[in-house]
């Protein structure tokens, strides 16, 4: 018995260790399984997950994609390429509805959680058992601002893992303001608009800090569908699922009844703010140079120029009407226009009828001859040289290296003064004038009115039979403008990103004294009398405003110029074709003034009246009326009185 007995209990400790080996080895097996399984697991799900940036102010850049705002002088927005991202608004800056219009819709637990809320997707989760379908989600905010900065939009288990994962890693690195304003800074919205105040522009045409509690919620209503919900596109769809915004804030306890009902019966107004159209060619100036002048390799860049909108829509439109009217007739299909100010800014450019069809810049990239518009120069550098404008030459048959000038039309007044040779743009005399005082001469004090354009110093330089651009030569005549004084042209003021960073300023460039005061009052006096009684009359403006300016004509009729200024505005006109093809006989004192003085006129509408820097001619002294009258009725022996023209004929010939 008791040996049995042993062996019974020899046995049942044999079994006991047995089932204890076992139990070990299963439990090791269990818990390699789960460590192997756990590792392919986080293998799976975080080796791949990206990892949150050290400084958490890269959140407000990450994933950008390269971007351009363009805005005119006053802060205006302009135009823009590529996403529009709006300027980072603070929270605190927002009237308080509109967060609360967020919250309300997309994650009403956000300041009870710490970046992901159970109770939400259980909820969710439920609902859509229920339903057979998805109709809620359990993302809350942090979780979509995780998405949109670091995650793809596939709707995979993997991916909401990583982004329940890195929500809970963000929310331990910044607080729920700072979450809250950095989402509504980048969500998007549809119609290209990232941040709450690009949507704001976008679709209210206004900034985000004046939105009202109906234009929130339709804002808070986008996100969810940005392109699905757009409302210009999409109104009914966008304003039903505003109004289950309303209705959240109202269960929220955000909005009182009475507000509920009152902004649901009141749907906002859109004032859709459409990518602007015309800046084309100015984007172009400006975007490469921009760059540059950041210095930096910001995605983001507001660049403030100096254009102002006005100005450039009444340039543009002026433009197109007067091409539109007489282009075909007169076999013009090109023209340009640029306006400055008197310290050099431009405030228009139109570099050609439709940057869609052409991204040709007339207005910078052509160089065309400028005919008769470069004489004020010729004329400039004789003044410079001593001469006097009442003193006479001969209108007359005149060769000069082998080159014989002609006038417009062929015919010769014998006798003239300079002045009169000037209004009526006789090409003999001029000439004349730059064979007495050197084509050196007007060449160098080219170079010095701002004229890069290449300058040779040949006698066809006085009919302006060298190439320049429209920019280069406008800004030329700002001299005379500025009693002497040469402002260098500019385009961008400053330079900036959406956060309101500044990248670049403008510096306080000064002017430079290129030509005596007193000669460039007494050009401006000249040239007025072109638009009083000489070859620009079509370029009068109304009201008693001064002005001044000069007509151009090239050979064969292939350019045709007008250049002047008020004391507000420097402004030329270029109008020909691409090809270089002939006009039919269009001078600068015809379509070219026509568009100039509507330019002028509507520029100067509402501006207080101002001189010009030399009175009109009638008000000259008595004594210089007397002297020009004597050489105009001496003129007057020698010459018929015919209609003012300019230009010269088409059998002048050069020698280059």
């Amino acid at each position: 018995m008791p040996a049995f007995r042993a062996d019974i209990l020899k046995a049942q400790h044999t079994s006991r260790s047995t089932r204890l080996r076992w139990f070990f080895a299963a439990t090791l097996l269990l818990l390699t399984m789960m460590t192997v399984t756990g590792i392919m697991a986080w293998r799976y799900f975080f080796s791949d997950i990206p990892a949150l940036p050290a400084d958490l102010d890269q959140l407000w850049t990450i994933e950008r994609t390269q971007s351009f705002v363009l805005q005119g002088k006053d802060d205006t927005l302009l135009a823009s390429r590529g996403p529009r991202y709006g300027r980072a608004i603070k929270l605190a800056e927002l009237p308080a509805l509109v967060p609360q219009a967020f919250i309300a819709i997309e994650d009403q637990r956000f300041f009870a959680h710490q970046g992901v809320d159970l109770r939400a997707i259980f909820r969710a989760t439920y609902a859509n058992i229920k339903s057979g379908k998805t109709v809620q989600g359990g993302s809350t905010i942090t979780q979509q601002l995780i998405k949109l900065l670091f995650l793809s939009p596939q709707q995979t288990f993997k991916r909401k893992i990583q982004e329940m994962w890195l929500a809970t890693r963000l929310e331990k690195r910044l607080n729920k303001t700072e979450i809250l304003q950095l989402y509504l800074n980048r969500v998007y919205f549809g119609g290209g608009a990232y941040g709450v105040d690009a949507a704001a522009q976008r679709y209210f045409s206004k900034p985000a800090t004046q939105l009202t509690l109906s234009e929130a919620a339709l804002l808070a209503a986008l996100p969810k569908a940005p392109s699905r919900l757009a409302p210009d596109h999409n109104r009914a769809k966008a304003q039903a699922r505003a109004n289950l915004v309303l209705r959240a804030m109202h269960t929220s306890g955000f909005i009182s009844l009475e507000q509920t009902q009152e902004a649901l019966l009141a749907p906002p107004e859109l004032k859709t703010q459409e990518r602007a159209s015309g800046y084309g060619y100015i984007f172009d100036m400006v975007s490469n140079e921009a760059q540059a002048l950041a210095g930096t390799a910001a995605k983001d860049l507001v660049i403030t120029t100096t254009i102002d909108a006005k100005l450039q829509s009444i340039a543009k439109t002026a433009l197109e009407a007067g091409l539109a009217k007489e282009g075909q007739a007169l076999h013009v299909s090109q023209g340009a226009v640029v306006i400055l100010d008197m310290k050099g800014a431009v405030r228009a450019l139109v570099g050609g009828r439709s940057y869609e069809e052409s991204k040709f810049n007339r207005a910078v990239q052509a160089y065309r001859q400028p005919g008769s518009a470069f004489k004020p120069i010729v004329y400039a550098a004789a003044l410079e040289k001593g001469v006097d404008f009442d003193s006479v030459r001969y209108d007359e048959p005149v060769e000069i290296e082998g080159w014989a000038p002609q006038n417009y039309g062929g015919k010769f007044r014998g006798r003239v003064t300079l002045r009169d040779a000037f209004k009526r743009s006789i090409n003999t005399v001029a000439a004349q004038l730059t064979e007495e005082i050197s084509s050196d001469a007007v060449v160098r004090l080219g170079k010095r009115f701002g004229i890069k354009a290449a300058l040779t110093p040949l006698p066809s330089i006085a009919l302006g039979a060298q190439e320049v651009n429209l920019l280069e030569l406008t800004r030329a005549y700002g001299v005379f403008a500025n009693d002497g004084r040469f402002h260098s042209s500019f385009l961008i003021s400053t330079i900036g990103t959406s956060r309101g960073d500044e990248l670049y300023v403008r510096p306080h460039i000064n002017s430079k004294q290129v030509y005596d005061p007193t000669l460039a009052q007494q050009m401006t006096s000249l040239m007025q009398e072109v638009i009083l009684d000489g070859t620009g009359k079509r370029a009068a403006v109304s009201g008693g405003r001064q002005v001044a300016g000069k007509t151009g004509t090239s050979q064969d009729w292939r350019d045709a110029w007008f250049v002047g200024y008020s004391a507000d505005y420097i402004i030329g006109v270029w109008v020909g074709n691409d090809d270089n093809s002939s006009m039919k006989r269009v001078t600068g004192g015809g379509l070219p003034s026509k568009i100039w003085r509507t330019i002028m006129s509507e520029a100067l509408s509402g501006n207080p009246k101002r001189a010009l820097n030399a009175p009109p001619p009638h008000l000259r002294s008595e004594n210089e009326e007397k002297l020009a009258a004597f050489y105009t009725s001496l003129t007057t022996i020698f010459t018929k009185t015919r209609e003012p023209t300019e230009g010269f004929s088409s059998v002048n010939t050069y020698e280059n």
